[in-house]
């Protein structure tokens, strides 16, 4: 689906076919946002005013396309783990043998839906970062962009917990469920207070 025009994706979301959804969305954001922190490194490299941060630019720059590139990956890597579970809710349960069968289907399917926002939340955060670099280390002339592309990504962050948590709310065994969480929610929470620190900043700079 990466390779669908904007028109086709957005026309593909908008329907009632199972995928895309809200994780590939959650990924695209997140790339989208990733891809403006590149864009700033480009702006930035090679100007002399920003000399003393060209190793930092240059080491930011390699980072957001590797992060963008995963991301990216991702918008399709959750539409194919999404499709079995989306099946699997069809599965009959008239008998006690069939309510076992799907139970234990769909508890294997909202482990595997839930694998991908999980790593969708990772790159954000990991994105996140490096604009939080780019807003003191970036060309003045592209400091909305950092702006932008935090912001994106603070979409993507939060996007990719609501696509956890609705599977994780169905999951029946606690000692994954911990552990996801354990994960994600520190991300989540810390991305956020470094998206609006971001922000804060970016809206500072341009207010002069």
């Amino acid at each position: 689906m990466i390779d669908y025009s904007c028109v086709r994706f957005m026309d593909e979301l908008a329907s009632k076919n199972a995928v895309p959804g809200g994780g590939g969305a959650a990924a695209l954001s997140g790339a989208m946002g990733t891809a403006l922190a590149g864009m700033v490194c480009n702006l930035t490299t090679g100007k002399k005013k920003y000399a003393q941060y060209e190793e930092d630019i240059q080491r930011i720059m390699k980072e957001a396309d590797r992060i963008q590139r995963a991301l990216l990956e991702m918008v399709d890597l959750d539409a194919e783990n999404f499709l079995p579970l989306s099946k699997a809710y069809g599965l009959p349960k008239e008998t006690e043998e069939e309510k076992k069968h799907k139970e234990e289907i769909m508890e294997k399917c909202l482990v595997q839906a839930c694998s991908v926002p999980v790593e969708i939340v990772k790159k954000c955060y990991e994105a996140i970062l490096l604009h939080e670099e780019l807003v003191d280390k970036g060309s003045m002339l592209a400091i909305s962009d950092v702006g932008v592309g935090v912001q994106c990504l603070r979409s993507g962050i939060i996007s990719a917990w609501l696509n956890v948590q609705i599977n994780i709310n169905s999951i029946k065994n606690q000692e994954y469920v911990s552990k996801v969480e354990n994960e994600v929610k520190p991300l989540l929470s810390k991305g956020i207070e470094i998206c609006d620190d971001v922000y804060s900043k970016v809206d500072k700079k341009l207010a002069k």
